[in-house]
């Protein structure tokens, strides 16, 4: 299995590393503006235009950061509740549950399995 997070597109919402029993998902900080990596954002196999260059989704931010539901969205930082983004780090060890897939608020995860089918979160 392969799971990368489309950072331009994290919340920091931080529910995929909630809900996922293997612990695929780590969540860094947003780092700084000379070196958005500065916290190993990038630290998951997530291709070039998904990596964090400081920059997030314009779609994702409108739709999300107003939205009071309890948590943080597009903090610099992780709190032990929310903030920062996730990052895949432990990918081989998905099982494919979709647990992540469907709690994503984001809909930044991407799995691609053994087979090579590939599964894209999508919000309930």
């Amino acid at each position: 299995m392969d799971v990368y997070v489309d950072k331009t597109k994290c919340t920091g919402c931080q529910h995929c590393f909630d809900v996922c029993p293997v612990a695929v998902f780590q969540m860094k900080g947003r780092g700084t503006p000379d070196n958005p990596d500065a916290e190993g954002a990038n630290s998951d196999t997530a291709p070039d235009e998904a990596k964090w260059k400081g920059t997030t989704d314009n779609a994702v931010l409108d739709k999300w950061s107003n939205v009071q539901d309890g948590h943080k969205h597009f903090a610099k930082d992780n709190d032990g509740t929310s903030g920062g983004m996730s990052v895949g780090v432990n990918g081989s060890a998905c099982i494919l549950c979709q647990a992540c897939l469907i709690e994503c608020e984001g809909e930044c995860i991407h799995i691609t399995d053994d087979t090579g089918a590939k599964y894209q979160s999508i919000y309930k």
